[in-house]
């Protein structure tokens, strides 16, 4: 039996089943990001627990602690969404009415996150315009800056994490 609380025994299983391990969570919450946190989430549970598991058994352990821990993300998610009946739901501004508010409003919106895309660093600040505020897809944008898709939406993930840290920032000093 080996213990799961030594280094090397940690970087030989991480070096072993981390395709594994992430395919399994790739698969059950069908969102590449996600995964790759609870692919990490899960080795780091073994490494806390310091289970001492069979190392014939390492491999169903791994697996079963991955899917444990999608599950309770599929469940957070779910008490995360919230769901309106359709009287409760929120109007729908229409920027192209003629009612000035409603246009200074869209306008002023669209500003402040221009600015927030602009703020942020190279090359970030591209990618996040190019997404945010005119609507390209990341296939849009590998094509056209000849940069790897992969690569694009690794940027789109990072600027959106970026800009909601910046913008919620902002609000707490409004």
């Amino acid at each position: 039996m080996e213990t799961i609380d030594s280094k090397e025994n940690l970087i030989r299983l991480v070096t072993q089943y981390k395709n594994l391990v992430f395919s399994v969570c790739l698969k059950m919450t069908g969102d590449y990001f996600v995964a790759e946190d609870i692919t990490q989430e899960t080795f780091i549970t073994a490494f806390r627990l310091g289970q001492e598991i069979k190392e014939d058994t390492e491999k169903a352990w791994l697996c079963r602690v991955a899917t444990n821990k999608c599950i309770d993300w599929k469940r957070e998610a779910a008490r995360k969404s919230v769901s309106f009946p359709e009287e409760e739901m929120p109007e729908i501004v229409d920027s192209s009415s003629n009612n000035p508010l409603n246009c200074f409003l869209c306008k002023e919106t669209e500003q402040k996150l221009l600015d927030a895309c602009k703020a942020l660093k190279s090359p970030y600040d591209e990618i996040a315009r190019l997404h945010f505020t005119q609507g390209l897809t990341a296939r849009e944008i590998s094509e056209r800056t000849g940069t790897g898709l992969k690569t694009v939406q690794t940027q789109i993930y990072r600027a959106k994490e970026m800009l909601k840290q910046k913008i919620r920032k902002e609000d707490l000093l409004e």
